[in-house]
């Protein structure tokens, strides 16, 4: 059966931003692949503006983000909703629920709506008390508006299970295995193979990225340590005054090309990985595919899928004794090993690809199914 599935929540695609921006960029070619066909929504300011991709429909709505701030993602997915009204699809997947769910009463009535619920937004520590509450909202409203629910951690379908009694499917996010081991960004910072740190995320308190940092400046390690990701920010800009003097660390701007990133997670001595909020994060994924060897911040996320393959850190204390202390033998090999073997087994595209499909099936013929038996 073909279906017409639209994808929305994203800036869109190619990834340019974010998790949900690249795991859009991989399931709707491969939706497309299987037959169906499939509508993604991008910003109008999407550096991208063809109107397919890789077999995908695109359509770009505006989106004054740019002018607003956050204020302006909200008139996009608004403006995004509007153009589904206009259209047949079966089935609307809706990665995120933050700044669209407040419009769930706009949602088509006849589309089978499904949501991936993101990771505990609520919990972020860069929003205040009130934004915090707001979101708590925003994922009440979620889940009244949704008809079915994706979760890509067992920790979200835990939560949403004991919180609103309500059942999700778990489909976390995929990684492609490193096969090329050639960087030449390592030259701009004169690093060598395996003697510097790497860390790669957005720079947000909640990645622990200053923990990290100060934990090793702290330390007598005469490695670099590669910082990558958008320091524009404000918090960005403090991150920079307050380590940048250290002249082993190296800020670099953010990296959307997967094979270079995984060239520099493979080729560091240890890569931090301080995500505490938000489910399974992609960057994770990528490290373990590109065979990096990686030191966690201590959290279930995390824990849930690096299992006993990992280091783990809570305080910058900690940070500053991994980066004197680890070494790298047999034992970590091992570790490095068995996290390839999780990504080829658990968090391959094909077998999330697949998944997505499967279970957009099940909601779409289930939602249909309950409609006849209304009448």
């Amino acid at each position: 059966m073909k279906l017409k599935i639209a994808i929305a929540g994203t800036r869109g695609i190619p990834n340019h931003y974010g998790g949900f921006e690249q795991i859009t960029a991989y399931v709707a070619p491969g939706l497309v692949e299987k037959g169906h066909l499939v509508t993604v929504y991008n910003s109008h300011n999407h550096p991208y503006q063809g109107s397919t991709w890789n077999g995908v429909e695109i359509v770009h709505c505006y989106d004054p983000e740019n002018m607003l701030g956050t204020a302006g993602q909200f008139i996009y997915d608004f403006n995004c909703i509007q153009d589904m009204r206009q259209r047949d699809f079966d089935v609307i997947l809706f990665m995120g629920y933050t700044s669209s769910s407040v419009w769930g009463s706009l949602f088509p009535r006849r589309a089978t709506i499904i949501s991936n619920m993101d990771g505990l937004e609520w919990k972020r520590s860069k929003y205040s008390k009130p934004v915090q509450a707001f979101l708590k909202y925003a994922e009440k409203l979620a889940v009244k508006y949704s008809d079915y629910y994706i979760a890509d951690s067992t920790v979200i379908r835990s939560y949403l299970q004991k919180k609103y009694g309500i059942n999700s499917a778990f489909i976390a996010y995929g990684a492609e295995r490193f096969v090329d081991d050639d960087c030449p960004l390592m030259n701009k910072f004169n690093l060598k193979p395996k003697d510097y740190f790497l860390l790669v995320a957005r720079m947000e308190p909640e990645n622990n990225i200053e923990t990290i940092l100060e934990g090793f400046t702290k330390s007598v390690s005469t490695k670099k340590f590669l910082v990558v990701g958008n320091t524009s920010n404000k918090f960005g800009q403090y991150l920079k005054a307050k380590f940048g003097h250290d002249e082993r660390v190296c800020f670099h701007d953010a990296i959307f090309n997967i094979k270079t990133i995984q060239q520099l997670q493979h080729n560091a001595y240890l890569y931090f990985h301080g995500h505490s909020v938000g489910g399974t994060n992609p960057s994770l994924l990528e490290a373990m595919a590109g065979g990096a060897l990686i030191a966690a911040h201590d959290n279930p996320f995390n824990r849930s899928v690096l299992n006993h393959n990992a280091f783990y850190f809570s305080s910058s204390a900690d940070v500053q004794w991994l980066t004197e202390v680890v070494a790298r033998n047999s034992a970590e090999d091992t570790m490095i090993g068995n996290n390839i073997k999780r990504i080829q087994q658990h968090y391959n595209w094909d077998k999330i690809i697949s998944e997505y499909e499967a279970y957009i099936y099940e909601c779409y013929c289930s939602m249909n199914y309950e409609k006849a038996m209304a009448y």
